[in-house]
């Protein structure tokens, strides 16, 4: 996917036939702090992104921008916050797949319009998934955790941080004819610890909220929902190489303004995420939380948004998920 850095032809058009470029129709701001809504807690990937993104972005327009956590009720809170905010540009969402794709798959109803309500600003990182088990586990392997639930259908239990992570394990058991008891909670973190301490039985997670319980020896990878291996996990094979052919799906981040923030706004800090992502320090980052890069524009991210929420009700349906 190639990074998009030039603003949209219209735009760019429309500020020279003014005689203004876009850098100085958009020199006023920021003018005050800007708040960084995140709907996860801390540890998360969207809020590791969010406060990377903070520093960077404070540096580049010399304004504090400041990382708010406001967890719970599968994101609603936070996307609505940010979709009631004045579109002036000092309210941003760094979102992950939750409140801006699977929500609009599984809800019959939300508070927020997700495409609508928002205006893209760019991708940030893409995060393969790992699903782990407790450490003293007898599941070794993804064949062991199949053959249990198969002989006991129902009876496991699995964890999920967030309604991502339930479509995500939903459609995994899809695939291999199995069912489970699903356990909800209030995060990545809350689901993993509860996993670490064998209240639950097994999880999907990012690999970045799961590695520091998987490298302090608290729990053990059963596979990773990427196509290829990955570098912080060599040894744990993908769910295609264990059987579950042609699965894959990733955790991701991304920035949203309310809905008619002044498209020049939207230009001048998309162009400045990409540059922070796309820095050595970035591309840093992101390897050591076992990331991708995900970059581009806003149309990028809106085309991006727009095919996952297509295939995320795809599943959501096929797996028969609906809440109210």
């Amino acid at each position: 996917m190639k990074t998009q850095h030039a603003l949209p032809a219209a735009l760019l058009a429309a500020t020279l036939a003014m005689g203004a470029s876009p850098c100085a129709l958009a020199a006023q701001y920021p003018e005050r702090p800007v708040k960084i809504i995140v709907s996860l807690p801390p540890g998360s990937g969207a809020d590791s992104t969010a406060r990377f993104l903070s520093k960077h972005l404070g540096e580049t327009f010399k304004q504090p921008f400041i990382v708010e956590n406001r967890p719970g009720a599968n994101s609603f809170i936070a996307a609505q916050a940010v979709a009631s905010a004045p579109p002036d540009g000092y309210t941003m969402f760094v979102a992950s797949n939750s409140p801006m794709t699977t929500n609009a798959a599984v809800f019959k109803k939300l508070p927020y319009d997700a495409v609508n309500d928002f205006a893209p600003i760019a991708p940030i990182a893409k995060f393969p998934m790992v699903i782990v088990v407790p450490e003293n586990s007898p599941y070794r392997n993804i064949a062991d955790l199949i053959s249990a639930a198969r002989a006991a259908p129902g009876k496991l239990n699995y964890a999920s941080g967030t309604a991502t992570y339930r479509v995500v394990m939903e459609l995994f058991h899809e695939q291999n004819g199995i069912s489970a008891t699903h356990v909800p909670y209030k995060g990545t973190s809350a689901a993993l610890t509860d996993v670490a301490a064998g209240v639950a039985q097994y999880s999907v997670a990012d690999v970045s909220a799961a590695l520091p319980l998987i490298r302090g020896g608290k729990l053990h990878p059963l596979a990773v929902t990427s196509a290829q291996r990955i570098k912080d996990l060599p040894e744990v094979p993908t769910l295609e190489e264990s059987g579950t052919k042609g699965y894959k799906a990733y955790a991701w981040t991304a920035a949203f303004f309310p809905a008619k923030v002044d498209p020049t706004i939207v230009a001048t800090v998309s162009e400045a995420i990409q540059q922070a992502m796309d820095s050595p320090e970035g591309v840093d980052f992101l390897a050591k939380l076992g990331g991708e890069p995900f970059t581009g524009g806003p149309q990028v991210l809106r085309d991006f948004q727009l095919d996952e929420l297509r295939t995320m009700q795809r599943i959501a349906k096929q797996a028969n998920i609906q809440q109210e």
